[in-house]
Order: structure tokens, then C-alpha cells, then sequence
């Protein structure tokens, strides 16, 4: 974790700003019948135009460009060839590398021609409103993790959903994963402290059920062990003097 330069900043603003479109031309195809390798497909012809790095294509050994994770499968899916279908949650997870530096995104869809059930839509919209009050929580430099982390506990507990605690989030810029991790529960006032200038990536997870997760057997995609589905929502952030900085929103 380091204070970014004004000019780093300033390419982080557009890097941000291009995987946030990106994001939402794919976001807008997730439907029934198209599969999540045709998605995958569709992304990485996406990134290029944009001018984006495919960061996660071969990180670690990954294969593809985007994690597509579905239903009871919370993140780091790999792109298979089983159609979406009808009512089928989808969570799209999106790093990127622009010109040396890395930013990351993820939001969840529901894959449905209707309004989602009552639970479906407390998940989706109880873990979007964490996100934004893990946002909200961030005060400026001097603001420690503790604090978005309560934050985010307190929306996903409102909610009664399962907070995810063995899947965190993390400084970002200069790699993927930075220290110091950012979990989704904690205790404000508690933690490392951001200074101004620092890039974070802050991502709630959560479940409809209980909260322990497992490894399936491709060793990439972090499924919840009780089947319950889950939801994934991410933005990186600009710790600023006074407060916090959406990267990569619309």
C-alpha cells in the first residue's frame, strides 16, 4: 500500500472509468441461454477495445479475462459452457491493468425477465447498500479498516444476510492484492490506518444462508458450502483528504 502521484491518480480515474463501461455492456448481456464462456468471449474482445490489460488471464493460472460466478458459486468462477438460466444470480468480477496500474470491479445480476423473489432482491440489494456504506464509512486519510468494515457488517446484518469471512478486501494499484486486507466485518476504530492518497478495493460478500465457503473441485470457484446464494459487489477507491473517490463508477 502506497500514496498514489496526482498523475497515477489521474490514470486511475480513466482505467477506472473505461472497466466501469466495460463492465456494464457485459452486465447487460447476462441473460438466459447466452453461457458464461460466450460472456467471457465477448469481455475480452471488450477490454481490448478499451484498451485495458486482461490482468487475470493467466494470473495464478486463471483462464480467462473475467470470473463469472453463479448462484450458490460466489467468486472466482471459471466461464463454463451451461447457459444462464431464468432467475439465476450472476457475478461478474472484473481486473484490469491501464498504463501499469490495477484496478478491480464486481456487481452482481439477476438473470431474470421478472423482478427477482423477495430474498433475491434483499441479497442484491442489501449487499450493494454495504458497499456503498463501506464507501461512505471511509472519512478520509487517517480512516482505519475497522470502520469500513463495521460498515459493512451493520447493511449485510440489517439484512439478515451471511457475511462472508474468509474472502476480504485489499489495497490495490501497484498488484492485485496489497496489504492490508479489508474484511467485511470488524470493529470501527480498529485496524490499519489508510492514509490520503491510497487505492482500495472494497468488496462486500454475502449469503442468503450461513457463511462458511469451500473450494469446488476446479480449484478456482469459491462456492458456499450450504448452496445458499451469494452476492458480490466491488468498486475501487481513492482515499481522499476528506473522504473517498469512486474509481471505477459510470
Amino acid at each position: 500500500m502506497r500514496a498514489k502521484t496526482p498523475a497515477e491518480i489521474e490514470i486511475m480515474r480513466e482505467g477506472g472509468k473505461k472497466l466501469a463501461r466495460t463492465l456494464d455492456i457485459l452486465a447487460k448481456k447476462v441473460q438466459p441461454g447466452i453461457t458464461p464462456r460466450q460472456l467471457a468471449d465477448i469481455a475480452e474482445v471488450e477490454v481490448k477495445k478499451a484498451g485495458l490489460q486482461p490482468i487475470l488471464k493467466g494470473y495464478e493460472g486463471f483462464p480467462d479475462v473475467l470470473c463469472i460466478s453463479v448462484n450458490q458459486a460466489i467468486v472466482h468462477g471459471m466461464p463454463g459452457k451451461k447457459a444462464f438460466k431464468d432467475g439465476d444470480v450472476v457475478k461478474l468480477d472484473l481486473t484490469i491493468g491501464y498504463k501499469n496500474l490495477i484496478l478491480d470491479s464486481a456487481l452482481s445480476v439477476y438473470a431474470g425477465s421478472g423482478e427477482p423473489p423477495a430474498d433475491v432482491k434483499r441479497l442484491l440489494e442489501g449487499t450493494k447498500r454495504a458497499l456503498e456504506a463501506g464507501i461512505n464509512a471511509i472519512s478520509g486519510g487517517g480512516t482505519r479498516v475497522g470502520d469500513i468494515s463495521a460498515a459493512i457488517q451493520d447493511t449485510l446484518d440489517k439484512h439478515k444476510l451471511g457475511v462472508i469471512r474468509d474472502l476480504v478486501g485489499h489495497a490495490i494499484g501497484d498488484k492485485i492484492h496489497e496489504e492490508p486486507s479489508i474484511p467485511n466485518y470488524g470493529v470501527a476504530g480498529t485496524g490499519p490506518v489508510l492514509p490520503a492518497g491510497v487505492t482500495i478495493a472494497v468488496e462486500p460478500m454475502a449469503s442468503l444462508g450461513d457463511w462458511h465457503i469451500d473450494t469446488a473441485s476446479d480449484g478456482w470457484t469459491v462456492v458456499m458450502r450450504d448452496g445458499s446464494l451469494g452476492a458480490h459487489f466491488e468498486h475501487t477507491v481513492l482515499v481522499t483528504k476528506n473522504g473517498a473517490e469512486i474509481l471505477t463508477s459510470l
